[in-house]
């Protein structure tokens, strides 16, 4: 999804809110229209045959914000939309590189997160579940 998305009105950045100088790409906090809700269950580096993509964190970032952009579309959203965001890595000692690919598909007000290391199914080294809230049509 390119950055030069408009700014989704349904979502906002409450003035005030503040984050500490070495926080990631995200919002603190967001306030959402909550009657447009879109949510997508956990998305993964895999193929529409189930055949994992890529063997780096970087690919599989890539591959799975593909995903997750692709079943956004499926209900007219796209990452502008996107409110809410869990991350679940296999290592955090790819945080950084993670990081990298990730805030290059979101403008402000980037949407609050959540990154944990998980347990992952074998092969995959990251998953992404996100909340959107869906532009009026």
């Amino acid at each position: 999804m390119p950055n030069d998305v408009p700014v989704q009105p349904l979502k906002r950045r409450p003035d005030g809110a503040r984050q500490h100088r070495t926080a990631g790409p995200y919002s603190p906090v967001l306030v959402v229209e909550p009657h447009r809700l879109v949510v997508i269950s956990g998305q993964v580096a895999v193929d529409l045959e189930g055949e994992v993509i890529g063997d780096t964190v970087e690919a599989q970032a890539e591959a799975t914000l593909a995903n997750c952009a692709r079943q956004l579309a499926s209900a007219r959203c796209g990452f502008a939309d996107v409110f809410k965001v869990n991350i679940y890595l296999a290592d955090l000692k790819d945080w950084a590189r993670f990081n990298k690919i990730y805030e290059s598909k979101f403008k402000e007000p980037r949407p609050v997160r959540t990154a944990v290391a998980a347990g992952l199914m074998p092969g995959i080294l990251v998953e992404i579940e996100m909340w959107a809230v869906k532009a009026k049509e």
